[in-house]
């Protein structure tokens, strides 16, 4: 007879819900498969924190997502609702902070994540559709910060989006079709927010969500992936620990941590509201993207000052395309352990990748 993998209740009512909804759900089934479920234990095991890390901070953009949406409102009182959110209404002020402060630190965390699992090579056979995934992922995070940002319509957002949106008007022939066709016109206005305001609460969760739980079920299925150096530890010594309850405790240890970090800076560094954005005013002086384009900004910078016109913007734009692209790729150049030239290779990349990524972060700021 198979042993049950239910709770013991002493009580009778809860062991008669818990039954009904056992007989419906196939909990049992759920729990025993997930105590089956092993996770590797290393010295690296901490960075498998970070998947689960960022899926915290896209909860917290949804919940606090949904509150700002009862009050906002888009297009010509997008400023006043936002003003009346964070001066206003109680505690609007508190949610609007955790909602953009959670934006920074889920793609602070994806990032973290990418990279980790770059450099445990997880993007190995038979892994290459989870990491061409996450980076999906990374990617609508990114036009998530970017089509949010708008929304307030203060000064800041209203020229920093325009600033932003010089990255994909730059794009030789396509480029100024591309803006007219994001702006809603020649230049950002009223259909401009209606146009970002339906992209960041309809498409682009209509599009993350499907791509989370795909790239969940490939972490599911595929499990956690070990770096080189406990591949090539025999099978006796290598350690792991249960997914349920033993994983899944130190997981939520890790949320909460994060739900502390984040209140912190929420309380403490509370989310500003500038003046309302006026189109015929010049631009304040240091207007700059998010942080996370700002490399991409940079390298727009450094190239036009080089080749002055269309040939410098051409240049950037060619650059950091073909460098995601190679980014992209890299499952299939370093497939497996059997090549170690490769592997070599595949780790240069991936710390000049990250070392290009803060210098130029941090050149694109004291530049400005």
């Amino acid at each position: 007879m198979q042993k049950s993998s239910s709770p013991v209740f002493e009580n009778r009512a809860l062991a008669a819900v818990w039954d009904f909804a056992d007989e419906r759900l196939g909990l049992s089934d759920m729990i025993a498969f997930a105590k089956k479920k092993q996770v590797p234990q290393h010295e690296h095991s901490f960075w498998y924190y970070w998947g689960g890390i960022s899926l915290f901070f896209f909860l917290v953009q949804c919940f606090t997502g949904v509150l700002l949406l009862v009050y906002y409102r888009p297009g010509v009182e997008a400023y006043e609702s936002v003003r009346q959110i964070t001066y206003d209404i109680e505690f609007g002020w508190l949610v609007r902070s955790a909602h953009s402060w959670s934006a920074n630190l889920m793609v602070v965390a994806i990032f973290v994540h990418m990279f980790s699992v770059f450099f445990m090579k997880a993007y190995r056979r038979p892994r290459e559709f989870g990491w061409w995934s996450g980076l999906g992922l990374l990617g609508l995070a990114m036009v998530f910060g970017f089509s949010g940002y708008l929304l307030p319509m203060d000064e800041l957002a209203y020229f920093a989006t325009k600033v932003g949106l010089e990255i994909p008007m730059s794009i030789p022939v396509v480029g100024p079709f591309l803006g007219d066709l994001i702006r809603g016109g020649p230049d950002v206005g009223e259909n401009t927010v209606q146009r970002f305001f339906a992209l960041h609460v309809v498409i682009l969760p209509a599009l993350f969500v499907p791509l989370l739980m795909f790239h969940l079920w490939l972490v599911q299925r595929h499990g956690n992936a070990v770096p080189p150096g406990e591949e090539i530890k025999p099978a006796e010594r290598r350690r792991s620990i249960p997914f349920f309850p033993n994983f899944l405790a130190k997981d939520l240890a890790m949320w909460l941590i994060a739900l502390n970090v984040l209140a912190v800076l929420a309380s403490l560094y509370p989310w500003e509201l500038g003046p309302q954005a006026d189109p015929l005013a010049p631009a304040p002086l240091g207007i700059h993207p998010e942080w996370y384009f700002m490399s991409q900004f940079q390298v727009l910078k450094v190239f036009g000052a080089w080749f002055p016109g269309i040939v410098g913007e051409a240049l950037g734009i060619l650059l950091f395309t073909a460098g995601g692209i190679v980014w992209a790729l890299i499952p299939l150049y370093d497939p497996d352990s059997r090549n170690g030239q490769r592997a070599r290779i595949a780790t240069w990349l991936g710390f000049a990748a990250l070392v290009g990524l803060i210098i130029l972060t941090a050149w694109g700021y004291l530049a400005l």
